[in-house]
């Protein structure tokens, strides 16, 4: 089957504003985006090539990257402290924060007032929440983190419960990609 151009325009649109299109999405829409661009990968990963866009499929996620690097490697490794900062930080809240978890900023905030070293990764990461209590920090870290780029959705507004979508495994398999060797921690200078 091939996407119609209004599917193709509206997965370009997603895509291009750094989202991802997740298969457990809770907006309807998307589910059903990741769909289409499932059954025609191979056409759309031609189509948007061609205009300078890579499609990229990840375990039941899709998303863009581009064929040169544009970033200087000093925001990249800007960009991956905060995922590992932040991804460290939602992992100590729950070690089975993964695709499909549910969870509220109250939860979060709960286990903040009586986790030390929570709380601790969360001062830690006043560059990303700014100031206020906790509270505000966590809905900050929640909505600018992993709300806006597309790793969680707000699933339930009255409860305020939030969904982590299947493009978390994309930071997640990149930080577990990073190798440090085992010698070069060891060693001391000379």
């Amino acid at each position: 089957m091939q996407t119609s151009n209004k599917y193709t325009a509206e997965i370009f649109e997603l895509l291009s504003k750094g989202k991802f299109i997740c298969s457990n999405s809770v907006e309807m829409n998307n589910s059903k985006l990741y769909n289409l661009v499932d059954e025609d990968f191979d056409r759309l990963y031609n189509y948007f090539l061609a205009i300078g866009f890579v499609l990229e499929r990840g375990d039941e996620y899709f998303y863009f990257s581009r064929p040169e690097t544009k970033a200087s490697i000093e925001s990249k490794i800007e960009q991956a402290y905060k995922w590992v900062d932040v991804v460290d930080f939602f992992m100590s809240f729950d070690n089975g924060f993964a695709p499909g978890y549910r969870f509220t900023s109250s939860d979060v905030q709960q286990q903040v007032k009586v986790d030390a070293n929570l709380k601790d990764k969360l001062e830690i990461m006043k560059r990303l929440t700014g100031e206020g209590s906790y509270a505000e920090r966590i809905n900050s870290l929640i909505k600018s983190q992993l709300v806006q780029p597309g790793y969680a959705e707000l699933e339930n507004e009255l409860t305020n419960q939030y969904k982590v979508m299947s493009s978390f495994n994309y930071i997640k398999q990149l930080i577990i990609s990073i190798q440090i060797q085992e010698e070069a921690v060891n060693e001391i200078p000379e």
